[in-house]
């Protein structure tokens, strides 16, 4: 058996603040909190080790003392599930994600954004998983 894609941690100066974000895009909830770190997930995932098949992430947020300096090496796509893209961006952007500008062409069928702390996400053309 190989391993599964389980959690995404992410480094961030306000975990609650950017965890509330996460939530309100992705409609999870908050699983769990600690000092400097809050885990969000879907709420339709059961419990366990052994759920078999695919396993929706969770997000996992953590206080660090340093801010975001340059383009991420690795970030989130997001896929509009009951609406079109350009909606869905629309949004994202009135929950405070932005722009971002990372050398696109302006020809992508993706669009791409900033969440709160400026970790950039793209918005893929509707897909309906």
């Amino acid at each position: 058996m190989a391993s599964k894609f389980t959690e995404l941690a992410i480094d961030c100066a306000d975990p609650h603040a950017l965890a509330r974000f996460w939530c309100a895009v992705l409609v999870y909830e908050v699983q769990d909190e600690e000092d400097g770190l809050v885990t969000i997930g879907s709420p339709a995932v059961p419990e366990g080790r052994s759920r078999p098949g695919p396993v929706p992430p969770t997000l996992t947020f953590a206080r660090v003392p340093e801010g975001k300096t340059v383009k991420n090496r690795l970030h989130l796509d997001v896929n509009p599930t009951d609406r079109e893209r350009d909606e869905e961006v629309r949004r994202l952007l009135d929950l405070g994600a932005r722009h971002a500008d990372v050398g696109q062409s302006g020809d992508e069928s993706w669009v791409t954004l900033a969440d709160p702390e400026g970790n950039e996400f793209c918005v893929l053309a509707s897909r309906h998983p």
